[in-house]
């Protein structure tokens, strides 16, 4: 078990953690949680070695194997499926010492000692998973949104968020007892974090994570530790139980203390009348040590909220936008715009609130940048209404901010560059009573934004998206950096917002709290969604089974283009869906039978190579069985270190085999059962 006891830490000369003691269970998954600046990463940095306590004992199993993800951007060209692979330490440990024994036994051939080593790095490699370490990694890169045919492309062709998603794979992929994780949602869409919740869900060793999103914290956690006032505080539950438990004991000690404030103001009024009596003086005296030993209870010093609001638009155009006929898409160097979504006919009215639901590289954020400007449709027009005035707050708007500036110098450029066209007075003055209200007071002001912590730059954005008083707010992940108090005042503002709302999201508290209605974009357009968020949840993994099969058969073909001439998708896109084929006129009952029979000819066609594959695979893996059978059991006999290295390699070799033989049976097997279909 995990055990801290009285245990201080401190970062300079503040004091994070003060006399903290707790124990951690083998198997819990713990939730924890705090204000930004409590101290939750340095605890982290306890956990995993990198710093020690200043006061008190930690102690955690001397055995276990810690996992977690790497803040540094990888910079690799490694394969993507290398890098995850290599993930499993236990793996790589035992392939760097069978290379050294094999090397060693190329020198000496006979040396019995380094045949047994061989043999038993060949056993314990067999024990770690070596034959199907590809294919576990393969369904993690998966599962955080990658397609089938980015499994082998370079990490350093990735943009910065997907190489995050790589080093999250990568630290699932290593065999643990204890997981840490510091915000791994933050560059998941809501289509990868409910996987990553299902896998969490079966991990078995401890967990430790630290999050902002309430309902993935209800979902993956058991247990939740509280960082406060340099305390820690243990309570059993997920995020929810915690939250109500927390508020009872909040309650009950500001009920103790207006009780022991009431005693000890009336023990105040007697001592205050009776001390100058002489035959009071001691009863008087009697109260003042009362007092003295009385254990105070302290007040209910409650975390600093925060809290802003969006200002009455100037007007409220309706409708506030029609798109008719809509291509969206983006261009592409010396060959024509790729399109992304089709024939979208879709009106945004005055005081709709929208939640843009859709899985990874659907479209959302597409949608969301042409309806702001950013792109241009390929097709179709976007009318806009008379006044209308747009807040967008994009993914990657943090990256826009320019870190040599400080928050006051963006607010004075952002009203320059309105210019008339400001929503509201610019003077130094109200600028700096503006940004006041966002918690940039004081020297905040003039602290440069690239020394700013994630979420005080994501305030600074928020800020000046509020001071242009939008009539249309667009929100693509607007959470990603926010901590849970920002994340709360952010829905209170949101649904006191008198214009429109469009809102792209990973966290399903703020979809719920703010959203009336939500559209789905995918396979290839856009359309209403009509259920709730437990209903998307079920299509989410529904939808993404059926992309990976799709690409699956995609690759497939791709390796075997005679099979079926279907190209392989692009990168970054899911795999194409064939359009409906358009109806054609009746036909008469001998015409209806001929195409009837063409078309079970034409399927017999396609489907008839792939059970000659399907068959070969097959008559394989029966005799590549028994040869393994055969390789296992002759290594339990007497042989010489020799025969023991080399029945080593010819069983490692079968496994592959076999573990390759069996994804492509799979393959043909999920290809066929689709055209069957």
């Amino acid at each position: 078990m995990i055990t801290l006891k009285n245990v201080v830490l401190r970062r300079g000369s503040k004091v994070l953690l003060d006399n903290a003691s707790v124990t951690l269970n083998p198997g819990e998954k713990v939730g924890l949680v705090g204000r930004n600046g409590a101290g939750k990463s340095t605890l982290f940095a306890l956990l995993n070695g990198t710093l020690h306590e200043d006061g008190g004992d930690y102690s955690r199993p001397a055995g276990w194997q810690l996992a977690q993800v790497a803040q540094h951007m990888p910079e690799t060209d490694e394969p993507a499926t290398d890098f995850v692979v290599a993930g499993d330490t236990r793996l790589a440990q035992l392939h760097a010492e069978l290379d050294r024994l094999e090397a060693a036994h190329l020198a000496a051939p006979d040396d019995m000692d380094i045949g047994m080593e061989l043999a038993h790095v060949h056993t314990d490699l067999a024990d770690a998973g070596a034959h199907d370490a590809v294919p576990r990694a393969q369904s993690l890169i998966l599962g955080l949104g990658f397609q089938i045919h980015e499994l082998m492309q370079p990490v350093n062709s990735f943009s910065g968020g997907w190489r995050m998603r790589l080093q999250l794979a990568r630290a699932l992929m290593c065999p643990s007892d204890l997981l840490l994780l510091d915000e791994p949602t933050n560059h998941l869409d809501l289509d990868a974090l409910v996987w990553l919740e299902s896998w969490l869900q079966r991990y078995a060793g401890t967990m430790i994570v630290i999050s902002h999103d309430r309902e993935f914290l209800d979902a993956v956690t058991d247990v939740t530790l509280h960082i406060d006032q340099a305390r820690l505080t243990r309570y059993g539950g997920n995020y929810s139980k915690f939250e109500e438990m927390r508020a009872l004991q909040m309650e009950q000690q500001q009920a103790a203390f207006a009780r022991q404030q009431e005693k000890i103001a009336h023990l105040h009024k007697f001592i205050d009348r009776f001390k100058a009596k002489a035959s009071k003086a001691k009863q008087a005296q009697s109260r003042v040590k009362a007092l003295e030993r009385m254990e105070k209870v302290a007040p209910l010093l409650a975390e600093a909220d925060f809290s802003f609001e969006f200002k009455e638009p100037q007007n409220i155009p309706n409708p506030m936008l029609t798109i008719s006929g809509g291509a969206f898409g983006y261009a592409q160097e010396d060959n024509a715009p790729k399109v992304i979504l089709r024939g979208v006919n879709r009106s945004v009215l005055a005081g709709q609130r929208i939640g843009i639901l859709g899985a990874n590289g659907q479209g959302k954020s597409t949608l969301v940048k042409t309806i702001a400007r950013t792109m241009k449709a390929v097709a179709g027009t976007v009318t806009e209404g008379k006044g209308l005035s747009i807040g967008y707050f994009a993914q990657q708007e943090l990256d826009v901010l320019h870190p040599s500036s400080n928050p006051l110098e963006h607010m004075v450029r952002l009203a320059r560059d309105l210019g008339a066209n400001a929503p509201q007075r610019s003077t130094e003055q109200d600028l700096r009573g503006f940004l006041g209200s966002f918690n940039f007071s004081g020297e905040m002001v003039k602290q440069a934004v690239g020394t700013m912590s994630g979420g005080e730059k994501a305030r600074l954005v928020l800020a000046m998206m509020v001071w242009q008083r939008p009539n249309l707010l667009l929100m693509d992940e607007p959470t990603n950096h926010l901590d849970l108090a920002t994340r709360e005042a952010l829905a209170v503002a949101l649904n006191e917002f008198e214009g429109t709302l469009m809102l792209v999201s990973h966290d399903r508290a703020l979809l719920r709290a703010v959203c009336d209605e939500f559209w789905l974009v995918g396979r290839g357009g856009v359309s209403d969604f009509d259920g709730d968020l437990d209903d998307y949840q079920r299509y989410l993994l529904e939808e993404s089974r059926r992309l990976r099969e799709a690409a699956r058969a995609a690759a497939l073909v791709e390796a075997a283009p005679e099979v079926v001439p279907t190209p392989a998708p692009e990168q970054g896109k899911s795999a194409p869906v064939p359009a409906a084929a358009p109806e054609s006129p009746a036909l008469s009952g001998k015409e209806q039978r001929q195409q009837d029979a063409a078309a079970r000819q034409k399927l017999a066609e396609q489907r008839r190579p792939l059970q000659r594959e399907l068959a070969r695979i097959e008559a394989r893996l029966t005799p590549a069985g028994e040869e393994r059978d055969a390789l296992q059991a002759k290594l339990s006999q007497n042989l010489s270190s020799e025969q023991f290295a080399e029945t080593g390699r010819q069983l490692k070799a079968r496994e592959d085999e076999i573990a390759q033989l069996e994804e492509q049976w799979m393959l043909l097997s999920e290809q066929l059962q689709g055209l069957t279909q």
